[in-house]
């Protein structure tokens, strides 16, 4: 099975566009191309693929026409859509990911991004049916391998969050480091008694396994925006607020079909709420104080610590001192007063094991996060 080719259906009115995207992508993948979305649908009433690209504006009918009819068929509706356009407005963006299209990808084409966004989508489309799999096979082992079972979802989340930080690599090891900050800040608001009863109700170890897919979101912004190295403009950050509305439909995506989701539960309220503050300020909804679910609550601070105390391409990494300093000064404004005052006791213990500094990156290669 592994070496069967991913098959990708090329639909444009363009007779060169077609041509180049198809020399960039026939080295790797089985591509075909039609001229008409008509043509796509007479191409698919036979021929499964694994991936459509399918350009916005072409006579007849549109690619947001095209795609809703995709999205009704049955056989159809579950194959990604990556939408070709010459347009690159942020509403026309989002109208293509309302009607269900999973990425952009602006024209004339860039074959290194091209041939990167497909690779990244595949990879993505391979691991959410590999983890609805085991989903569905995971009840019949929990009686007899918990552990097991707990090991094999983990790698699976881990893999999915892994793809974020592959193409994003100013944020580094993030999604390693926060799933850590979390368990510490979590056990010790358990001894404490803060928010105990909600805590208590959740299965903490589902919990911290889907803290790993909080900026999932991330895979649907554009390049240009997620590998900046300077501060981003105000048009940018805009566009970059989506990843957290956008994680959740991934996530939601995900929970199609499959029977325990309890943990993506977790993993979508966290995607589409870390960024909210407690006095209203923040996003994507404006949520304030305990409005805001806890999972949210609690992320956002070990998210904004680690950003912190993180070396970026803009910014010198803070002191722990200098980042407990300035996460104390947001107490009532950013965060939880309960959570940040808890947060303040133990932040001194922030630092990573031996097991949590050494990894393998999602290309096979061992590497070293910074204590």
């Amino acid at each position: 099975m592994e070496n069967i080719r991913k098959r990708v259906l090329l639909v444009d009115d363009n007779q060169v566009n077609l041509k180049m995207a198809r020399n960039t992508l026939m080295n790797k993948y089985d591509v075909f191309t039609v001229p008409s979305a008509e043509k796509m649908f007479l191409f698919l009433e036979s021929n499964p693929v694994d991936l459509i690209l399918l350009d916005i504006l072409m006579p007849d009918l549109s690619g947001y026409e095209a795609i809703i009819v995709l999205k009704k068929n049955e056989k159809t509706k579950d194959i990604p859509v990556i939408f070709l356009t010459s347009k690159t407005d942020p509403g026309s963006e989002l109208e293509g990911f309302n009607l269900g299209a999973v990425d952009y990808i602006a024209k004339p084409f860039s074959p290194p991004l091209l041939i990167k966004r497909v690779d990244v989508h595949m990879l993505v489309e391979s691991q959410k049916w590999e983890l609805r799999y085991l989903n569905d096979k995971l009840q019949q082992l929990v009686d007899e391998k918990t552990g097991t079972v707990l090991n094999l979802r983990r790698g699976i989340l881990k893999t999915i969050s892994n793809l974020v930080e592959w193409r994003d690599d100013v944020t580094g090891e993030h999604v390693e480091r926060t799933e850590y900050f979390l368990r510490i800040l979590t056990e010790e608001m358990r001894k404490k008694r803060v928010y105990a009863a909600e805590l208590e109700s959740w299965n903490l170890e589902l919990f911290f396994q889907s803290a790993q897919l909080h900026d999932v979101g991330k895979i649907a912004i554009r390049d240009s925006i997620l590998l900046k190295t300077a501060g981003l403009t105000e048009e940018e950050f805009e566009e970059m607020k989506k990843h957290t509305t956008f994680g959740e439909k991934i996530i939601e995506k995900i929970q199609e079909g499959v029977k325990e989701t309890v943990f993506l539960t977790h993993a979508r309220i966290m995607a589409g709420s870390h960024h909210e503050k407690w006095d209203g300020s923040g996003y994507p909804r404006g949520l304030a104080g305990e409005n805001i679910p806890l999972q949210g609550r609690l992320m956002a601070i070990v998210d904004v610590y680690d950003a912190l105390v993180s070396q970026r391409p803009y910014k010198k990494a803070f002191s722990p001192d200098e980042a407990a300093k300035i996460i104390g000064g947001e107490r009532e404004r950013h965060f939880d007063p309960n959570i940040t005052d808890v947060f303040l006791g133990i932040y001194t213990q922030l630092r990573l094991p031996a097991q949590v500094l050494h990894f393998v990156d999602p290309q096979g290669k061992e590497r070293d996060l910074p204590a």
